[in-house]
């Protein structure tokens, strides 16, 4: 009998058109986010299609979150419902989690919801962050069965919209109504990681600043208040801890060493008045704090408040919106999850996977908050998710639902299924 590795590569090839049709049939889908589309169009066929691999599967509302702001209750209101899939294979505890996204960015070209294939990629919006991720997941659990792995336990794959945009109406509105909470080996989930693993991750938090003036029409022009002019002083009052944030780096691996600063991004998005010959009433802008693992979020965000509070103080009227806030998290690499991975994709792969932090925000810390242990690891290449040429390789795609099978038999298999 082949080795459990050669039949785990054996069994993921076998599987490629299968992968390759359904990844198609998946970035077809636009699922665009924000606004939040096509989402139950999407979570049902992901129900019919592993429900047609052999596994139960089920799609259901998410509910509100608890605790919201009006104003966020209003945007939630016009966005509409949004749904998860929830499915399992295997029974008992404890469960790993194969954790994925299913809502895209928009995007950046025209047809980018018309998937393409050619010369072993498929090309398309979601292709890579991370509907090729589902699909590895999901026929990971198929070889396991197809090869009859007997597992001391479950694997658990959670399917969820609003990555996006922050996860709070999607992956933390789960937790926050106890929808997850299986005794747990771990969590992966499926992020295009370029072939490392990201055993850390960024906190954040993410504010719109308003500033209010007065109009008043431009010939008369000293009866008004300047809210643009206003809001230019606010930012400038930031400057200086942009300068303190970015002195500081993490010590875990990320490249290039750029990239390990700390970051405050001050007006990503901007917006101001109302016509060119009007004062402007309202000006607004965004502040983006990332926060390295070995910072304190709520230390941080407090310094931005305070520097706030300060401009009012000074007698600038302003309001301010957190709309997105998240935790670092991370996971010691000689941690049984980390190890089981990394010793898998060695073995899968040929290459011994590097351990990094993700440059960004993970639902990871979700689960981490939880006391999960949790990693991301994935096909496609970060460089392309977001852009006009996105792609996914079906043989990373074949490689990872290897990976991801061999992983899930090394922590819930058989002590007695030999590996070589």
């Amino acid at each position: 009998m082949l080795p459990l590795i050669n039949q785990l590569r054996k069994a993921a090839a076998a599987h490629r058109g299968e992968m390759a049709a359904l990844t198609r049939e998946l970035v077809h889908i636009d699922t665009t986010n924000p606004p939040g589309r096509n989402y139950r169009g999407c979570a049902e066929l992901l129900a019919r299609r592993i429900r047609q691999l052999g596994f139960a599967a089920s799609v259901a509302k998410i509910p509100a979150p608890k605790h919201a702001a009006a104003s966020a209750q209003a945007r939630d209101a016009a966005a509409g419902p949004r749904y998860w899939v929830h499915a399992s294979y295997g029974s008992g505890e404890p469960a790993l989690y194969f954790h994925g996204h299913y809502d895209v960015v928009p995007a950046s070209r025209p047809g980018q919801f018309q998937p393409r294939q050619r010369n072993g990629h498929i090309f398309g919006r979601g292709s890579a962050d991370m509907k090729g991720g589902l699909v590895a997941m999901l026929f990971a659990a198929r070889a396991l069965r197809d090869l009859k792995i007997p597992l001391r336990g479950r694997i658990e794959f959670v399917f969820v919209p609003d990555e996006e945009t922050g996860g709070r109406r999607g992956t933390a509105a789960l937790f926050e109504r106890g929808l997850l909470r299986a005794k747990s080996a771990g969590m992966i989930t499926a992020e295009p990681t370029s072939g490392a693993i990201w055993n850390a991750n960024r906190g954040a938090v993410s504010m719109r600043v308003t500033v209010k003036g007065k109009p008043a029409h431009v010939g008369l022009a000293f009866r008004g208040i300047n809210a643009f002019e206003r809001m230019l002083a606010v930012a400038r009052a930031l400057e200086a801890e942009k300068r303190r944030v970015s002195r500081r780096a993490t010590k875990f691996r990320i490249a290039p060493a750029a990239a390990r600063q700390s970051i405050l991004l001050i007006g990503g998005r901007s917006e101001a008045g109302s016509n060119f010959n009007v004062v402007p009433a309202e000006a607004s802008f965004t502040i983006d704090r990332r926060i390295n693992p070995e910072e304190n979020l709520a230390r941080e965000k407090n310094r931005l408040l305070e520097i706030l509070d300060r401009q009012r103080r000074a007698g600038i009227d302003l309001e301010v919106e957190i709309f997105q806030e998240g935790a670092s998290a991370s996971l010691a690499e000689n941690h049984p999850l980390a190890r089981a991975l990394e010793e898998s994709v060695r073995a899968i792969t040929g290459r011994a996977p590097a351990m990094e932090m993700c440059p960004g925000l993970l639902e990871t810390r979700y689960y981490a908050a939880r006391g999960i242990p949790a990693l991301a690891y994935g096909p496609g290449l970060l460089s392309v998710s977001h852009g006009p040429n996105e792609y996914v390789s079906l043989r990373e795609m074949q490689n990872c639902a290897a990976v991801y099978a061999l992983t899930a038999a090394r922590l819930l298999g058989n002590a007695s299924v030999k590996e070589s």
